[in-house]
């Protein structure tokens, strides 16, 4: 409560212009939280409060109405020109007010509870998000295209992922064997990723198994217990510079008793594909399929 009382005397001593949303020209919508929030029939100036909204605000076509992004909001490339307001979770509270934004969108898994309180308390509206696999990903495109406009934009881009989605699931239906796979996040200790996870939802979409579901979101691996799991497909990910990750591809590659590396399965792949909630996460999972059954695709090209 006092580091909250603080931001407001540094917000009114800076003297910066709140824009405030009145009811005559403002709705009232229901959050992904269940929080009734005032929006603006048409927001101006948004601002993301994570780098998956940014990706969706572009891929909506809307991008022209965000005025702030999260620092690493870096795709697509664009946005990374665009006003920065902290990470997504240590948000910049000044930065945010001088944009004078009309709406900020945020996101349940990252945004400090007490900075969307804060913003509320100017006046400044938040809706907030909280996507858990690709259907509520899905909703989330639907209802980022209705408080900006752009219902049909939101509705083709939709229909196209579930299109893509269907094409993937009938390939799979026609395998025989779901190869073991092994997803690997983090290097020291070796972290993989539980069933409540976007990752595992694509890997068994993928018509995978995931030798690291169960209930904990982010488990972690002593280097016996890998090579116990004997995995078929091992796949490499993470935020971290690619050269650190061939590094740990080469150390994995010294054991040719695991399937995946005697077969040639052990592969290096872009985290924002396979973690980011935004359409991407289909990309993501055309690329796994074609990673764990490339059988499949060779049957019908």
């Amino acid at each position: 409560m006092k580091y909250l009382q603080q931001v407001v005397i540094l917000l009114i001593i800076t003297g910066l212009s709140l824009t405030v949303t009145t009811q005559s020209d403002a709705r009232t919508v229901t959050d992904q939280l269940g929080r009734k929030v005032n929006v603006p029939d048409e927001p101006q100036r948004v601002v993301a409060l994570a780098p998956s909204i940014t990706e969706i605000i572009f891929a909506l076509g809307q991008e022209d109405r965000l005025k702030g992004v999260t620092i690493y909001s870096d795709f697509p490339p664009e946005a990374a020109k665009l006003p920065k307001v902290g990470s997504y979770v240590h948000l910049d509270l000044e930065r945010i007010v001088a944009l004078k934004p009309d709406l900020c969108i945020a996101i349940k898994d990252g945004n400090p509870r007490e900075v969307v309180q804060l913003l509320e308390s100017l006046k400044i509206p938040v809706y907030a998000v909280d996507p858990r696999n690709l259907s509520t990903i899905m909703n989330t495109i639907i209802e980022i295209g209705k408080l900006l406009d752009a219902n049909e934009k939101a509705n083709i881009l939709v229909r196209n992922m579930r299109s893509r989605i269907q094409r993937v699931e009938s390939l799979v239906e026609k395998a025989s064997y779901r190869p073991r796979v092994f997803y690997q996040i983090g290097i020291s200790p070796v972290v993989s990723v539980g069933t409540n996870t976007f990752i595992h939802e694509l890997i068994i979409l993928a018509g995978g198994t995931n030798l690291a579901e169960g209930p904990i979101p982010y488990p972690r691996f002593s280097r016996e217990q890998v090579l116990v799991l004997s995995p078929e497909v091992f796949i490499i990910t993470s935020m971290a510079r690619a050269t650190v990750f061939e590094q740990v591809k080469n150390e994995w590659s010294r054991w040719p008793s695991l399937p995946a590396v005697r077969n040639n399965r052990i592969f290096l792949q872009d985290s924002n594909f396979f973690d980011r909630p935004t359409p991407r996460l289909v990309d993501g999972l055309e690329m796994l399929v074609r990673l764990i059954h490339p059988e499949l695709f060779e049957e019908v090209q």
